[in-house]
């Protein structure tokens, strides 16, 4: 195959390169000039290094040649004057026309192939659209490092498929961040109770006779920081799978989206902070509800639920998600409510009666959804209620993509990086004290160990 011909010739020309190196090297080591065997075989490997450029050159021409058939327009075209492919037709007199390097890429999968090909080293087979992606910084923009941009609508649609495709992602407040920052300041109401003079993180309106004084009273805002982190997902391609592009879009289209989508939603959920989101579990907001005293161990009973509802800020209600281990599930088919002819079932499955269309269960009218990133049954974060409209999350919007020839040299594979830039945290710092009551409120909810 062309690309293994060409990857095979690179490296020889390195070993040759490397035995120069290390010839004059020595010579300059010992302060000498060459030996008459050491001028021999520098003299041999200059004219082996000759050979190989003009093999390479050859290479690289076929390759070219090869490639730009692909692409060319239909014998019609060529003649009607009809030009599908933007060339312009030929020898027709039809004037100047839009070139194809002009026109964005057609998929995903043929600008991978041209980044590949810019990757060989020759400068004059880089397609001109890449030059225009060009990342910025010192080496970042250089051909053969490889390093350019996925094409707009492209990175939009792999964005856009890692949020869609999990259900978690999906459902957090997202803020876009603009070309130049590497992260955001929100403005955000410091608000942790809502008792008199708490309310909005100071404002105070009270009642008044006639001639009384004033009291003044002001909000307190505090600010958000997050800073984008960064994630990065490696795909190898094939030389095989390098000749059809299709095929190439179709396996990075798959692999790459549900890999980030699998590292984002775990953050959410269980993330650090420490150059990755923070996630649910490890905030200061989340609630850890206490379990049931007649709790056996790892089980999730009535009381639980009953008791991890309440302490759902209420106007989240409307918006949250129970979030479940799958081994938690079995679980919930035994929750039941009341006694007698009056019990009531607390969850009901996808398909039950008044569920028929969802395809979540239900479990206090809440969708319950099941997700890997839950911790195993019996220990907290195996059941969350969650409403992640109360969870920020910013991304640069575009991941970026680079490829390497080398880093999979040895097993003809081709390396692609994708770099995808995020930070999020929960909007709420901490519970919240309501008016009246003890019991502290949050939108993030987990329940304690059951051991």
């Amino acid at each position: 195959m062309r690309g293994t011909n060409i990857l095979a010739l690179r490296q020889r020309k390195v070993e040759l390169v490397k035995k120069q190196r290390a010839l004059l090297d020595a010579a300059a080591e010992q302060e000498r000039d060459f030996t008459e065997s050491e001028s021999a075989q520098y003299e041999d490997n200059i004219k082996a290094l000759q050979r190989l450029e003009v093999q390479l050159e050859r290479e690289e021409q076929v390759l070219a040649a090869e490639r730009s058939m692909v692409a060319l327009p239909d014998e019609n075209a060529l003649f009607s004057g009809s030009d599908p492919d933007g060339r312009g037709a030929r020898g027709a007199g039809h004037g100047t026309h839009t070139t194809k390097q002009e026109k964005p890429f057609a998929s995903l999968g043929e600008q991978l192939l041209a980044v590949v090909k810019a990757s060989m080293g020759n400068s004059r087979d880089v397609d001109p659209r890449l030059v225009k992606a060009a990342a910025s910084g010192t080496s970042e923009s250089v051909p053969s490092d490889g390093g350019f941009l996925v094409q707009k609508d492209f990175s939009e649609m792999l964005l856009q498929r890692t949020y869609m495709s999990g259900q978690v992602s999906q459902r957090v407040f997202r803020v876009p961040i603009s070309a130049n920052a590497n992260g955001v300041k929100i403005n955000a109401i410091d608000e942790d109770s809502r008792v008199d003079g708490s309310r909005w993180g100071g404002v105070l309106a009270y009642w008044v006779n006639e001639a009384d004084a004033f009291t003044a009273s002001k909000p307190k805002f505090r600010q958000i920081n997050l800073s984008l982190q960064k994630l990065i997902g490696l795909c190898y391609a094939t030389d095989e799978l390098l000749q059809d592009a299709s095929a190439l879009e179709a396996v990075i289209m798959q692999t790459f989206p549900d890999e980030m989508t699998f590292k984002v939603e775990d953050a959410i959920i269980q993330g650090t902070g420490a150059g990755q989101p923070l996630g649910i579990l490890n905030s200061g907001a989340v609630i850890t509800v206490a379990k049931d005293s007649g709790d056996a161990t790892a089980t999730v009973s009535t009381p639980d639920v009953l008791n991890m509802w309440a302490r759902m800020w209420a106007r989240s209600r409307q918006n949250a998600v129970w979030f479940i281990n799958q081994d938690v599930e079995p679980k919930l088919y035994q929750l039941t409510l009341g006694s007698g002819t009056a019990t009531q079932l607390l969850y009901t499955p996808p398909g039950g009666r008044g569920n028929e269309q969802s395809q979540f269960g239900l479990l206090l009218g809440r969708p319950v959804i099941q997700t890997e990133h839950q911790a195993t049954l019996g220990t907290p974060g195996d059941i969350i209620l969650a409403d992640l409209s109360q969870y920020v999350m910013a991304d640069k919007g575009a991941p970026q993509s680079a490829s390497s020839l080398h880093v999979r040299f040895l097993n003809d594979e081709t390396t692609f990086r994708f770099v995808y830039r995020v930070d999020g945290q929960p909007v709420w710092k901490k519970p919240l004290t309501p008016k009246n009551g003890t019991n502290t409120q949050s939108p993030f909810i987990a329940l304690a160990t059951r051991p």
